[in-house]
């Protein structure tokens, strides 16, 4: 098995930091680059950045974002939102960005997939989903939660994989934000079907949360509310991780 990697989320608006509950009500938290710097500092394994309005504003912004954090730390990062093209993809990567991950272009344009893992290699591309569930399924949405999509999340992601997808992460809209625990249930019919890396986002807000979830061996677990409110460090984390829960976890900086 991997290294369980510990990835911090970082939701970007205007250059600010935000964050809500079930990708709703989004609060302004802080300078992003200041946040990125301090987990960079604590042995974060990956920053993941999300510009959450990229459809409506120019890129001017999230770049000089990604531009400060990717000269001065110095793990693995990941961008999406409002990626449409090609040449969006490029804009990112070519500005400090290692990966990029798509949503709703995935959903609408999914040969952009296939292009891109081409063009840079499945590595580079991550598939996001936005999940929600209704009755004993869970749907995928876009337009950071609010645009329903009637995809069934478990066919899509199956569907994203062959289309070349290198990774997928699974935000839990139900849970986003909460901090009263992840969907291992959904994250359990996901990893039934899919034989490339699943990052989990959504819901955690103590130690205690993960004892269920790695047992399902995640690539990653991708954290916001939990850092951002210093509820808990990332040192922490990984301690219990590999001390209580005995498994393997990338070693600190």
């Amino acid at each position: 098995m991997n290294k369980l990697r510990i990835i911090s989320r970082l939701d970007v608006k205007n250059e600010y930091l935000i964050k809500g509950i079930h990708l709703e009500g989004l609060r302004r938290i802080g300078n992003p680059n200041e946040f990125a710097l301090k987990y960079y500092n604590q042995g974060i394994d990956e920053i993941l950045i999300s510009d959450v309005v990229a459809s409506l504003y120019d890129r001017d912004s999230i770049l000089k974002v990604i531009n400060y954090i990717a000269q001065n730390v110095f793990v693995p990062i990941c961008v999406g939102g409002g990626i449409r093209s090609v040449n969006d993809a490029k804009l990112l990567l070519r500005n400090g960005a290692d990966k990029i991950f798509l949503n709703t272009a995935a959903i609408k344009k999914p040969d952009l997939i296939t292009k891109l893992s081409k063009i840079y290699g499945k590595s580079t591309v991550v598939v996001s989903i936005e999940a929600k569930r209704k009755l004993n399924k869970w749907f995928a949405f876009t337009k950071n939660g609010r645009e329903p999509t009637g995809l069934d999340v478990i066919k899509w992601a199956k569907k994203a994989e062959i289309l070349g997808a290198g990774e997928i992460l699974i935000t839990s809209i139900d849970q986003e934000g909460t901090q009263k625990g992840f969907d291992t249930n959904l994250l359990k019919e996901i990893m039934k079907v899919i034989n490339i890396p699943v990052v989990v986002s959504g819901g955690m807000g103590k130690l205690e949360d993960l004892k269920n979830l790695v047992k399902l061996k995640p690539s990653g677990i991708a954290l916001a509310s939990v850092l951002h409110y210093e509820k808990l460090d990332i040192k922490d984390i990984k301690k219990y991780i590999a001390d209580k829960l005995k498994v393997k976890v990338r070693s600190e900086k």
